[in-house]
C-alpha cells in the first residue's frame, strides 16, 4: 500500500496532471544546470576578480590585455583592432571562452546524458557546438536544446538496429553513428537552429529590459513566489534566470535577474513570522530552518510553513516585490548565480559597489514578508487555536491517529502528519525489507540531503545497521529504491518514477514525526531476520 502524509486533518488532494506536467518539465530544465553549478561560481569568481572593473584586474586572465604591452606570450591570444584601426594582439583570458564555451557545453552534456547516458551526453556536446559557433551570445538556451534533442536523436536511431549487428562490428557501427549523427546535427545547428535560438535570447533579453525599463520587474514576484512553493524554484532560478544572467553579465558586468528568484529575504521573512506568532511545532522548527535558509540557502525549507497556511504567500510576493524594486532602483546585480540562495552567497557574488544596496534588498524583503506574515499569524491565532488548525505538525498527526482509532505502521498504514491515502498499491508490498531509503527532491541536493542526513543520524543512534539512507533528484529514482522519502507536493511524480518503491510524504525534511515511525519499522523488520535466522 502506497502511504501518504499531509500538513493537516483535511484530506491532501493529489497535485494536478498540469501541474505534473509543469514541474516535470521545469525539473528537466533546471537538471540541465544544477549539476554545473560549481562552473557557474567559478566563472562568476573569475569574473569578479579580473575583469576590468572587478576586484582584482588582470588584463591576462580577465581578456583584452594587449600583448606589447604586457609581454607575456604564455597565454591563448587573439588578433584584435585598436581604435585608429590598427591590428594589435590580445589576451582572450578566461572569462570568454568560459561562458562562450565551457558551460554551454556543460550543459548539452548534461541534458544529453539525462536522455540517453553517455553517448546522449557526447552527441548532445557535438551538436551544441553547431550553435555555439553558429551564433554571437552565450547559447544557454541553445545548448539546453540540442543537448537533450542529440541524446534523443541518437537514442532513437540506435534503436533501429539494436541487436541486429553482427558481433565484432558493434564498435565500429557505434561509434560511427554517433560521429555521423553529431557532425549532422552540429551542422544543421550551425544554420538552422543558432539563428532562431538567437533571436529568440535577444527578445527575451529586450522584454526584460522593457520590463526593468518601465519599472514593471518587481510585478515578477507573483509568479516567482507562487511558483516557488509549488517546488518550482529550481526551474525558475536555474532554467531561465540563470542562462539569461549570465548573457546579461557578459554584455553589462552584472545582473539583476541573479537576484530575483535567490533573494533569501522573503522566505526569512516567512520563519521569522512563525517564530514570534506561530504555534506548535511550527514555531519551535522555525528558528532552526532559519539558519538552513537564509545562511545554508536552502529554501525549499520554508516551502511547508506556507503550505500550511496559503495565505502566507502574500508576503512572500509582497516582500519579493519589495526586493526587486529596490535591487531596480539602485541598479543593482551580482556577478554571478547565487547557488544556494545563501546570504554568504549572495554576499560573494556582489560586485564591491552593489554590495549595500543588494544587503538591503535582502533585508527589505525579509521586513515586508515579516510584517504581513506576521499580521496574518497573528489575525489566525485564536480561530486556529479554537479549531485545532494551528499548523502544528505533531498536532495532525495525533488527530489522525485519534479519528482512525488505532496507530499505524510506516509500511503497512502509515501514519501522516495529516490524513492516509490508500493511493494504488502498483507493486508495494507492505512486508517488503527495507535496506535502500532514498530522500528525493527537485533537483536531489538540497532539501533531500538535509533529510537523509536527519534520518541516517536516526538510524546510527537507534543502533540500525546494514539501511543505506542516500539523497538523489526525483529524475534520476531508477524503482531500486525500498522506499522513497518525498515532500507532499512531489510524491506523485516519485511515484511515477519508481512505482515499486514504498512512497511516504512528508511536510517538512527537518523534523517530521514519520521519520521515528520509519526507524521503528526497520527495527522490527531486522528484530524478525534475527528470530527467523535462530529457528
Amino acid at each position: 500500500m502506497t502511504t501518504t502524509s499531509a500538513a493537516a486533518p483535511a484530506a491532501a488532494k493529489k497535485p494536478g496532471r498540469a501541474r505534473v506536467g509543469v514541474q516535470r518539465f521545469g525539473t528537466f530544465l533546471s537538471g540541465m544546470v544544477m549539476p554545473n553549478i560549481p562552473a557557474f561560481i567559478a566563472w562568476g569568481f573569475i569574473t569578479a576578480l579580473f575583469i576590468a572593473t572587478g576586484w582584482a584586474p588582470n588584463s591576462i586572465l580577465g581578456g583584452g590585455g594587449n600583448v606589447n604591452d604586457i609581454g607575456w606570450t604564455g597565454a591563448m591570444t587573439q588578433l584584435s583592432l585598436d581604435p585608429n584601426g590598427h591590428t594589435i594582439t590580445t589576451y582572450v583570458g578566461l572569462v570568454g571562452p568560459m561562458i562562450t564555451y565551457l558551460l554551454p557545453l556543460l550543459i548539452a552534456n548534461t541534458g544529453g546524458r539525462m536522455v540517453y547516458g553517455v553517448r546522449g551526453g557526447v552527441v548532445g556536446t557535438i551538436a551544441t557546438m553547431g550553435v555555439i559557433v553558429g551564433s554571437n551570445i552565450p547559447m544557454f538556451l541553445g545548448a539546453m536544446l540540442m543537448g537533450p534533442l542529440g541524446g534523443w536523436v541518437m537514442k532513437k536511431i540506435d534503436s533501429i538496429w539494436d541487436g541486429k549487428i553482427k558481433a565484432g562490428f558493434e564498435m565500429l557501427v557505434n561509434n560511427f553513428s554517433a560521429g555521423i549523427v553529431g557532425a549532422a546535427l552540429s551542422i544543421g545547428a550551425f544554420f538552422g537552429i543558432a539563428p532562431l535560438v538567437e533571436a529568440l535570447s535577444n527578445a527575451l533579453q529586450v522584454a526584460v529590459n522593457w520590463l526593468i525599463t518601465a519599472h514593471l520587474l518587481p510585478l515578477s514576484s507573483l509568479l516567482i513566489e507562487p511558483g516557488k512553493v509549488l517546488f518550482l524554484n529550481n526551474a525558475i532560478n536555474h532554467g531561465v534566470f540563470t542562462p539569461l544572467g549570465a548573457q546579461q553579465v557578459q554584455q553589462s558586468g552584472k545582473s539583476i535577474l541573479f537576484l530575483l528568484e535567490a533573494n533569501p529575504g522573503p522566505g526569512l521573512g516567512v520563519l521569522l513570522a512563525y517564530t514570534f506568532f506561530g504555534l506548535g511545532i511550527a514555531r519551535a522548527s522555525a528558528p532552526g530552518a532559519i539558519i538552513i535558509q537564509f545562511l545554508g540557502g536552502i529554501h525549499e525549507i520554508y516551502f511547508p510553513y506556507v503550505l500550511m497556511k496559503p495565505i502566507l504567500i502574500i508576503g512572500a510576493i509582497a516582500g519579493g516585490m519589495t526586493g526587486v524594486a529596490i535591487n531596480v532602483a539602485f541598479a543593482t546585480g551580482l556577478r554571478g548565480p547565487a547557488a544556494p540562495g545563501s546570504i554568504f552567497a549572495v554576499i560573494a557574488q556582489s560586485p564591491l559597489p552593489d554590495l549595500p544596496w543588494v544587503l538591503l534588498s535582502v533585508i527589505g524583503a525579509a521586513t515586508v514578508s515579516f510584517l504581513i506574515c506576521s499580521v496574518i499569524l497573528r489575525a489566525s491565532r485564536k480561530r486556529d487555536l479554537a479549531t485545532g488548525n494551528a499548523g502544528d505538525l505533531r498536532a495532525a498527526v495525533a488527530q489522525t491517529e485519534a479519528n482512525k482509532g488505532k496507530e499505524s505502521s510506516v509500511l503497512g498504514s502509515l501514519v501522516k502528519e495529516g490524513e492516509t491515502d490508500t493511493g494504488d498499491a502498483q507493486g508495494d508490498a507492505t512486508d517488503r525489507l527495507v535496506k535502500n531509503i532514498v530522500f528525493a527532491c527537485d533537483a536531489g541536493m538540497g532539501s533531500s540531503a538535509m533529510g537523509a542526513t536527519v534520518l541516517r543520524n536516526k538510524m546510527k543512534k537507534a543502533g540500525v545497521e546494514g539501511v543505506t539512507v542516500t539523497n538523489q533528484a526525483i529524475a534520476n529514482l531508477d524503482g531500486t529504491a525500498d522506499l522513497v522519502i518525498t515532500q507532499r507536493e512531489l510524491t506523485e511524480r516519485a511515484k511515477g518514477q519508481s512505482p515499486n518503491s514504498q512512497h511516504v510524504s512528508v511536510d517538512n525534511f527537518m523534523n517530521s514525526p514519520v521519520y521515528d515511525e520509519v526507524v521503528d519499522q526497520v527495527k522490527r523488520q531486522n528484530a524478525n531476520q534475527t528470530e527467523d535466522a535462530n529457528t
